[in-house]
């Protein structure tokens, strides 16, 4: 078994140029927060694509990556909380596609489950449809709203083993869940850190199979 735990800064080493990158978390419930504070302060990867419920807060780090000017795509259902994404919404100086919330997580899981996309009524008569294919379903029109998957997903955790199990506490699940699923790396950020054996599998919301790295902050130990 490879030993997934490393630093944050090595963790985010990653994240290239172009890159996309799903970042979990709902405000601040179950945000990443050293990962981002990471990626901002240690690696200087442009033209980055963020996909992120909320984009945060002005006190959260992903604020910071927003306003450094290496992010040109955002996508995201709900920016009210973070000036500058709506600062960039509205100059135009980076993309910004908004997503109703649910839209946006089955985007993502279905990035996750290798589907071609979903069919949603939420939208239609809206301008949620513009540009998007409608299919008429037993006289009902639905929305195709394509799959959405990332280089890099920097999620959040409670808990987590050695081979990268991980427990997700509560409404922290959040995006978290389905984004761990979506990305070709994935770190997760944990306060706790447990040898193989110690988490029950009943308690475990991701696999330590969709996990790449683990980062652990705090002093937490089990």
């Amino acid at each position: 078994m490879n030993n997934k735990l490393i630093s944050a800064e090595d963790a985010v080493k990653k994240v290239k140029d172009g890159d996309t990158v799903m970042v979990g978390g709902f405000l601040a419930g179950g945000h990443p927060d050293h990962l981002v504070r990471a990626l901002v302060e240690t690696h200087s990867a442009d033209n980055l694509s963020i996909i992120s419920n909320d984009t945060g807060t002005t006190e959260l780090s992903i604020y910071k990556l927003v306003k450094s000017g290496r992010v040109k795509r955002i996508y995201a259902s709900y920016i009210g909380s973070n000036p500058e994404t709506g600062r960039l919404l509205m100059t135009k100086e980076a993309e910004v596609s908004l997503f109703p919330q649910g839209t946006l997580a089955e985007k993502i899981r279905a990035g996750g489950a290798g589907l071609g996309g979903v069919l949603t009524p939420v939208g239609i008569g809206t301008i949620v449809e513009e540009g998007k294919r409608k299919i008429d379903i037993d006289g009902r029109e639905y929305l195709l709203e394509l799959p959405l998957k990332a280089d890099v997903a920097l999620i959040r955790a409670h808990k987590a083993d050695e081979a990268g199990n991980l427990v997700i506490n509560g409404s922290s699940r959040n995006f978290n869940f389905v984004m761990a699923m979506a990305a070709d790396y994935v770190v997760a950020e944990t306060d706790a850190y447990v040898k193989l054996g110690e988490i029950d599998p009943n308690h475990v919301n991701v696999p330590g199979i969709f996990i790449d790295a683990i980062v652990k902050v705090g002093d937490t130990h089990e």
